[in-house]
């Protein structure tokens, strides 16, 4: 008798987690778009990071160039 029981509750937990809500559909919206932002905002730091780093780079090189001249 608990088989029964059990296997509809299961498929009523099934049917209530499949149910999709514009809510949800917002709120996965929105998570989506930060992420997009974040990833963004995080290339453009690495690229910031990179062209500073090359500048650096560079300012070395002139500063090794003069002291061995």
């Amino acid at each position: 008798m608990k088989k029964p029981i059990f296997m509809f509750l299961a498929l009523g937990m099934f049917a209530f987690a499949s149910c999709d809500s514009n809510t949800e559909n917002a709120v996965e919206s929105d998570a989506e778009r930060v992420e997009e932002n974040a990833e963004e905002l995080g290339n453009d730091i690495e690229e910031g990071a990179d062209e500073a780093g090359d500048e650096i780079e560079e300012s070395a090189e002139e500063v090794e160039n003069e002291v061995n001249n």
